[in-house]
């Protein structure tokens, strides 16, 4: 019975030193108030009485979400939504101790990380104009990863990512804004029909142009074909016309008879084929002789180019 009165103290005494530490956090153990040792993960014993679990610090990914207003180099409100990604660097001694004992409590930890943040992002847009703010968004991201991740290290934190959801301006901004963008959506479309309107005139234009080079050529070709035959007719004529009059010396007849048979071919033709058109002819002996002596002029020069 005696036994019984002493053991049941020490087993409550030594069950009151039984804690657990929950997978993805680490206790920080204190000694009188004075940093002891850190706890992994798992059931863990510390001195009754005397240790304390000062603190559980989270190894997790953790995430906060922002609200706040800056001011560009052109004195524009800028808004933005934002959500910060961050955690513990790793899960050393050194590590630990910075994030247990940096801050007083996990709320001053927020303050100070959200001020931090913001006053970085404040200084970035302070150097850019409004209408360039929207284009910078991974720039500005990384401005300020660049800038405090070295002292979220110091307090044993580091940056794993932050993203910009949303940046607004004040209503006017935006409304002039929308009212740039349709303007230039307009000089756009009006560049566009322009460029169009000169490709489809100059497309015609020169189809035109071909169109009146080939009519040209064609013309110029058909003219030439005209010219060839006109003058192989003369040629025949003129050939044809040497042949029976040499024939006719040669059997000692009169050039004459031929040339008077051409005469009144000639006038039937007229008569045939005139349409009804006036024709005047010097029917006279006189003019007949004239044009008699013509005919013979023409052959005479045929028989010197021969």
């Amino acid at each position: 019975m005696i036994y019984l009165y002493i053991l049941v103290p020490i087993f409550l005494l030594i069950v009151s030193g039984l804690y657990t530490v929950n997978q993805g956090t680490i206790a920080v153990i204190t000694l009188f108030g004075k940093y002891r040792r850190t706890a992994t993960p798992g059931l863990r014993f510390k001195i009754p009485f005397f240790e304390q679990v000062f603190k559980r610090i989270s190894s997790q990914n953790q995430s906060i979400e922002m609200e706040f207003q800056a001011v560009t180099i052109d004195q524009a409100n800028v808004y933005f939504k934002s959500m910060l990604l961050y955690s513990v660097v790793d899960e050393q001694e050194e590590t630990i101790k910075k994030v247990a004992f940096k801050f007083i409590s996990n709320k001053d930890l927020m303050q100070a990380l959200i001020r931090t943040i913001e006053g970085s992002i404040r200084s970035y847009v302070a150097s850019q104009k409004q209408a360039e703010i929207l284009g910078l968004r991974h720039e500005l991201v990384e401005s300020v990863k660049g800038q405090i991740d070295h002292t979220l290290e110091t307090w044993g934190y580091h940056l794993i990512d932050l993203q910009i959801n949303d940046i607004t301006f004040d209503k006017a901004i935006m409304e002039s804004m929308s009212k740039v963008v349709a303007s230039n959506n307009l000089k756009a479309a009006a560049e566009n029909e322009g460029q169009a309107l000169l490709i489809t005139k100059t497309k015609a234009a020169e189809a035109e142009g071909n169109a009146i080079k080939i009519a040209a050529m064609a013309e110029k070709e058909a003219a030439m074909l005209r010219g060839q035959g006109v003058a192989l007719f003369r040629q025949e004529v003129a050939k044809g016309m040497s042949e029976a009059a040499e024939q006719m010396q040669q059997a000692n007849l009169d050039t004459n008879v031929i040339l008077f048979s051409m005469w009144t071919e000639a006038i039937k033709n007229f008569a045939e084929y005139g349409k009804g058109n006036t024709i005047f002819l010097d029917g006279s002996p006189q003019g007949m002789e004239n044009t008699m002596r013509q005919i013979q002029a023409m052959m005479g020069d045929q028989k010197i180019d021969k």
